[in-house]
């Protein structure tokens, strides 16, 4: 067309108008995409399924699954036991994206490259809400057969559900107690090599929420993984993360830190998988740089020897213990209130009828007698691994264990039973004894008519067992030392609880722990015992800005559960 300043050899052909010539364009070259990434990735997209067309086109790969317990193992590729392996645990708050890292991590293991114009995922979808988790459970990953390709180790990626869910406080207590059960189990994980705490390079500002989160995931290791923890900043445009690594300083949290003192961390965008369309090198770019961080990461992670999990196995388990030991103590300390007041009702009555109680004609004696029973609480199956129920004490009458037991159908397999017997009932009575099942015991008491015959017969009893002759009123009192007894022996027995955790763990004032150490308080000064009181409130008193925020944060969270 003379004139119109458009050479030849960009004119569109006839019959096609500009449009469609570079419809055509990009099709040919999508196609050349295709082929090269079909060629290179043969082998895995044999063993994956295509889950949506397109810029890039996205793969589900299959894996091979397998049971450790109740917790899942996906594999891809074959173990290899004489390359080196290498682990590392995400955790993290709800919405963070750690299943989009896992599958960025693995399409780096893959040599995955922008120009492939492919996507892989390991992290199967769940429908959920943006602002839901997308793991419902811990799941351990492992990459197999890239060894000396584009890794120099094989790697095993643990992803857990996000604290913070929108399911509540008891979701976040199942999330550790999960890890728990993986940490311990046979064929479990028992060393890692890094904790990646996945935050949103976003993060401005130390929140109560992000408190309560970082609280949460700190409190379950052991002292001896600080050096282990490194900071995974997702949601990230490229820039220094000035106001997330100030959040996280004012945190205050234990991790490992660069020579300028900060937290060791990386930069991911989550735009990996996202459409793509001609021209747009800002997502490129994006690309590029994430898997250069990943890189520097892989990198970091091969320097990492890997550290036993046996001190934070000891830490989730004392956590456990202790709060065991404190509903037993707090049920302890409800009976004898109601006992006491039983045994001054019946000393009242046999101190007015003096002269009475040489007949037993006619006498009798109104009482609150306490008692145990057994009241129905939720119960059974639910989803595929939970458990519900309470570990009971059949010759106690008491609750070992509830709630929270619910990765165990059985009593032997409770967090409370250590050697074949209970570390939480009066007698530590042994794992026969006990059932979990659908009720658990509480406490009450009823108004019983009593003749003297049958507060002696009751007393005569107790008697006959002591050497020295008693009178009644005498085995009233020993029935209340020996109950008193007990409550000290409980109440000691969950100080030594804290004491231990003190010692192993990162953040021994957890928030699930910081309301058992002012009831502690309160019943050590009771006791008398000043020198463990102060102990006490010396622990209590290292709650920083964090513990103080998160615990608003969890108040909040428990008044709008109700």
């Amino acid at each position: 067309m003379p004139g119109s300043g458009v050479s030849p050899a960009s004119r569109p052909v006839f019959g096609k108008s500009d449009s469609a010539q570079s419809s055509n364009s990009c099709e040919a070259v999508t196609m050349a995409m295709m082929t090269n990434a079909a060629s290179k990735y043969k082998d895995i997209i044999s063993k994956s399924y295509e889950i949506k067309k397109g810029s890039p086109t996205i793969y589900q790969l299959r894996l091979t699954k397998e049971n450790i317990g109740t917790l899942k193992r996906m594999s891809l590729g074959v173990k290899n036991p004489n390359k080196v392996n290498k682990t590392i645990l995400l955790v993290g708050e709800t919405g963070t994206g750690k299943s989009t890292l896992v599958n960025a991590l693995v399409n780096f293991a893959m040599g995955v490259k922008w120009e492939d114009d492919v996507w892989f995922q390991i992290v199967e979808d769940e429908k959920k809400d943006q602002s839901q988790s997308q793991t419902s459970d811990v799941v351990v990953y492992e990459i197999f057969g890239l060894e000396d390709k584009t890794l120099p180790y094989s790697l095993t990626i643990i992803d857990t559900p996000g604290f913070g869910d929108t399911e509540g406080i008891e979701h976040d207590e199942i999330v550790s107690q999960r890890l728990f059960d993986l940490f311990r189990s046979v064929g479990g994980v028992h060393k890692i090599n890094a904790v990646g705490l996945v935050l949103k390079a976003t993060e401005n500002r130390l929140s109560d929420r992000l408190s309560y989160i970082l609280n949460s995931v700190l409190s379950l290791f052991g002292k001896d993984l600080e050096q282990n923890i490194i900071t995974l900043l997702t949601h990230s445009t490229g820039r220094f993360p000035k106001n997330a690594l100030d959040a996280l300083k004012a945190a205050n949290i234990k991790c490992a830190r660069n020579d300028r003192k900060q937290p060791v961390h990386f930069l991911f965008d989550s735009c990996q998988n996202e459409d793509r369309t001609e021209g747009d090198t800002g997502l490129k770019d994006a690309y590029n740089k994430a898997m250069h961080e990943m890189e520097r990461f892989i990198t970091l992670l091969q320097n990492y020897a890997p550290q036993k999990l046996e001190t934070t196995v000891d830490v989730l388990n004392e956590r456990i213990r202790l709060t065991a030991c404190i509903q037993n103590l707090q049920e302890r300390i409800q009976c004898m209130e109601l006992k006491q007041k039983e045994i001054q009702q019946t000393q009242e009555a046999l101190k007015q009828n003096e002269e009475g109680m040489k007949s037993f004609e006619g006498f009798t004696v109104e009482v609150d007698e306490s008692y145990k029973d057994k009241e129905p609480i939720k119960s059974g199956m639910w989803g595929l691994f939970f458990y519900e129920g309470a570990v009971t004490c059949k010759v106690c009458e008491e609750n070992c264990h509830y709630p929270g037991c619910t990765m165990s159908h059985y009593p032997s397999h409770c967090e409370v039973m250590k050697e074949g017997r209970c570390t939480s009932c009066t007698n530590k009575c042994p794992v026969a004894d006990h059932v979990k099942e659908g009720y658990m015991y509480v406490t009450k008491t009823r108004k019983v008519k009593k003749t003297l015959k049958d507060v002696k017969k009751k007393y005569e009893e107790n008697k006959a067992q002591n050497e020295k002759s008693q009178d009644i009123l005498e085995s009233l009192e020993k029935d209340m030392e020996t109950r008193e007894a007990l409550k000290t022996k409980t109440l000691y027995e969950a100080y030594d609880h804290v004491v231990r955790l003190d010692q192993i763990a990162l953040s021994v004032v957890s928030v699930s722990t910081y309301v058992h150490l002012d009831f502690l308080i309160e019943e050590m000064e009771k006791k008398g015992d000043t020198k463990k009181a102060q102990k006490l409130k010396e622990m209590s008193g290292r709650k920083n800005k964090i513990d103080i925020a998160a615990i608003k944060y969890l108040y909040r969270k428990y008044v709008s559960s109700k």
